[in-house]
């Protein structure tokens, strides 16, 4: 009951990163969004999630897990609340950010629940396991769902879902769930290690979505992304010099198969996470499909995430983490070139279902092998650092992954548009475009995923904690 209750919570914060992505062009036509402030009702969610991913976890050590849990669960569901009720693009999108703020709060306390309650063994991985399997099936049945409510209830309903949710897990949890804490002695939370960060990735992303009407040269997209480069460099300098208990200890990096799988799960991701809003977008603009075919249409998909997920850690204990993970990227990568055939003569079977399924198990299979990698030979006082370190290198590369093709996408849409194409042909145009580039980002994952086969995990060493930690 304890593993249902926490995999229900983590289910539910992973699904509000993909279930709005049907109901986008509602969403639009209700509250009046722009094309380019659309992307905000995802990138809101996905940045403050990430951005304060780590400080969760943080605050799950120092303040109990149990309370920490419970606090994050309510924040959520006030925050789903608002959205359902919001009226105007700028309280969504801070309804939104709000909601990924108690997601980051759920998201560590969930597993430091569930790695303190199973004894270690077969237990505590089969458990582990559940868990990250929400990963990638929230992905895909968000959408689905997504279309259900949206098109049942209208777009409101996929908020509010949540409010019920979170009200029994917060009825449930005290008790069902231990209370515990680490032996930490200090309690500092490094809040302005996490502004800073979160600040940077924020003022980055939002330099790439002004690309598609100012230009990359423009002021409004450099001043940005200069900005959101130098937090980021004041970030690594807090982190190295100023932080008396660093939110990212900088020593982690020198791991070097850490590195290259946050590196080429973030990759994944930002090839990936887009196709879900792309075939959404296409198949209701171009195919003229309603939200509830739409979500439909992504169930094959989500039954090729569950399948990869299954049979990836038999692969993986054959075969290793670089040659698995380096074929599920393979596999998304062909399934995103495949994706570029669509077209607005297009049909669902031929255009969208082999590349979608094709991709979707590519993701599936790159789940397991890339969190295996990421924290094997990790000191156990710093496995919750490294699962957030993950966490943090997928939603950042889903986030940043879709500002860019979106404008990519935008971009050449315009330019057909401007050269006599219909509505039609320019949007597929746009589509395939982005799904192209998204294959070719995909193969570069696979090239690092392969360096895994090169690297020996690290053993833990048993070192007594230094003074800053």
């Amino acid at each position: 009951m304890l593993l249902v209750l926490v995999c229900l919570a983590q289910l539910m914060v992973i699904l509000d990163v993909s279930i709005v992505n049907v109901a986008l062009p509602s969403i639009k036509d209700g509250l009046h969004f722009s094309t380019t402030g659309l992307q905000w009702v995802v990138n809101a969610y996905t940045l403050t999630f990430a951005g304060f991913l780590l400080l969760g976890g943080r605050a799950a050590d120092l303040l109990g897990r149990r309370r920490v849990f419970i606090a994050g669960t309510a924040l959520f569901a006030l925050a789903s609340l608002l959205c359902a009720l919001a009226d105007s693009p700028s309280l969504l999108v801070g309804a939104r950010a709000l909601q990924g703020l108690g997601g980051a709060v759920i998201s560590p306390a969930s597993l430091a629940i569930i790695t303190t309650s199973f004894a270690e063994g077969a237990a505590r991985n089969k458990a582990l396991g559940v868990w990250g399997a929400m990963g990638g099936v929230g992905g895909s049945l968000g959408v689905l769902l997504g279309g259900v409510l949206t098109q049942g209830l209208g777009w409101p309903a996929i908020f509010i879902v949540n409010v019920p949710i979170g009200l029994a897990v917060i009825a449930l949890a005290p008790r069902l769930i231990p209370e515990g804490r680490s032996t930490l002695a200090h309690k500092h939370f490094d809040v302005l290690g996490a502004t800073l960060v979160t600040g940077g990735l924020t003022a980055i992303v939002y330099g790439i979505v002004r690309t598609d009407t100012l230009g990359w040269g423009s002021l409004g997209v450099l001043a940005p992304v200069i900005a959101g480069i130098a937090l980021l460099l004041a970030f690594l300098y807090v982190e190295g010099r100023v932080a008396l208990a660093p939110l990212v200890p900088l020593s982690i990096f020198s791991r070097r198969r850490l590195r290259t799988a946050n590196a080429a799960i973030f990759l994944a991701y930002a090839a990936v996470f887009a196709m879900w809003f792309f075939v959404s977008l296409y198949l209701q603009q171009v195919l003229h499909y309603d939200a509830l075919e739409a979500g439909l249409s992504f169930l094959p998909m989500t039954l090729a995430v569950v399948l990869g997920t299954t049979l990836a850690p038999r692969l993986t204990a054959r075969q290793g983490e670089g040659r698995v993970l380096a074929l599920g990227m393979l596999l998304a990568a062909g399934g995103l070139l495949l994706l570029t055939g669509v077209r607005p003569g297009g049909s669902y079977l031929a255009s969208v279902l082999p590349g979608g399924m094709l991709t979707a198990l590519g993701l599936g299979l790159s789940l397991v092998p890339a969190t295996i990698a990421a924290v094997s030979g990790v000191p156990s006082q710093e496995s919750g650092l490294a699962s957030g370190l993950l966490n943090t290198s997928r939603l950042i590369g889903g986030a940043l992954g879709l500002a860019v093709l979106s404008t990519v996408a935008v971009s050449q849409t315009h330019t057909d548009a401007h050269g006599g194409a219909s509505a039609a042909s320019a949007l597929s145009s746009g589509f395939q475009l982005a799904f192209g580039v998204a294959g070719a980002v995909s193969l570069l994952g696979a090239l690092v995923a392969l360096a895994l086969r090169r690297e020996r995990p690290q053993p833990a060493a048993a070192t007594a904690p230094s003074a800053a930690t």
